[in-house]
């Protein structure tokens, strides 16, 4: 262990919270800051944070922060992560990256892979996206409401592995799907050593300024919830609760696929036909919110307007407008009752 990560693992300090005096918002993607604080709008429509100014907000969340003990001043390493260009945030921590690997038949390489250097607020969408495209979503009722278990699960090991990485440590996050589980690894920082269990669990922030910005938006549960939730979620998905939560330098998760691991993956052949299906009866008349749509309920077939709306980060009365006209080109369909009723691809 280098000088560098021996330090912060002893220290009590947040990494997160290093300021670099010299990056400005310039330097962040276009349009980010506006995509995320919209976020929370649409989360919670009375957060306090929905009548701040920019220059307020970066304050109130931490992103910006004054040293009391040498007086700098300027964004911190959070604020690089979650807003960043990927160039300036390969200049300023160039180790940084997310391997998303299928390996399912290719072992030793990879079926399938995306490699990921953007900000966080975009590489949660990029392996959410990943996992939409490997990974099917069983029909589940909880209650009288229709959830994807899919969803549950996979949106906590993703922003698990996004919000807690120790980045100082040029151990790279992977998060890789195999026959029979999906693994995932990120650098740590840990203060319990050995396996997590919904019993044992004690939460603890190792980046509570990116957990806090995650939170606010709706992409992740306050801290425990979302370990919580996987394993509650695990025998109802893949029918094992075989969960494992391992707490080192190196966090290891690793949740059990059990009876979908003869699953072939979203580009599969029975899924190609449907996308072939789909494609030719979709045209350039369609705009980018319906094509999103018919991919959504593509890949989550009894999926609602509601759930659409939260799914896509789109006005539900946007939602209902364009499923109308989805409707009367016969390219979905609505089936069951109001109250439990999804809407379905319709294809034959």
């Amino acid at each position: 262990m280098n000088k560098k990560a021996l330090y912060a693992r002893k220290s009590n300090l947040f990494t997160e919270n290093t300021i670099y005096p010299f990056l400005f918002e310039k330097d962040f993607d276009p349009g980010i800051v506006e995509r995320v604080r919209q976020m929370i709008r649409n989360n919670r429509s009375n957060h306090p944070w929905n009548e701040l100014s920019n220059e307020d907000f970066y304050r109130i969340s931490g992103l910006y922060r004054t040293d009391l003990a040498t007086g700098l001043q300027g964004f911190t390493l959070s604020a690089l992560l979650l807003f960043g260009r990927p160039e300036v945030i390969q200049s300023a921590v160039p180790h940084y990256k997310v391997d998303a690997l299928l390996r399912i038949k290719d072992l030793d390489r990879y079926d399938d892979r995306e490699n990921i250097r953007c900000n966080l607020v975009d590489a949660y969408d990029k392996l959410m996206q990943f996992v939409e495209k490997h990974l099917p979503d069983k029909f589940y009722l909880e209650g009288d409401l229709r959830i994807s278990l899919r969803d549950k699960i996979f949106r906590e090991v993703i922003a698990n592995i996004l919000i807690h990485r120790e980045y100082t440590n040029a151990f790279p996050t992977l998060f890789c799907i195999y026959k029979g589980y999906v693994e995932a690894k990120n650098a740590n920082k840990p203060r319990l050593h050995g396996m997590l269990t919904p019993q044992n669990l004690l939460p603890f922030p190792k980046n509570p300024c990116i957990a806090q910005i995650f939170t606010q938006m709706g992409r992740s549960e306050e801290l425990g919830t979302g370990i919580r939730n996987v394993f509650k979620y695990s025998k109802a998905y893949s029918g094992s609760d075989k969960v494992s939560f391992s707490e080192e330098d190196v966090f290891v998760t690793r949740v059990p696929l059990g009876d979908l691991d003869d699953y072939d993956g979203i580009d599969g052949t029975v899924n190609d036909k449907l996308n072939d299906k789909l494609n030719d009866k979709l045209n350039d008349k369609l705009n980018k919110t319906q094509n999103k749509i018919c991919s959504t309920i593509m890949n989550n077939s009894g999926i609602n307007a509601i759930e659409l709306s939260i799914k896509l980060n789109v006005p539900l009365n946007t939602i209902n407008k364009n499923i109308g006209v989805l409707v009367k080109l016969k390219l979905i369909e609505r089936r069951g009752s109001r109250k439990t009723g999804g809407y379905y691809l319709k294809v034959e």
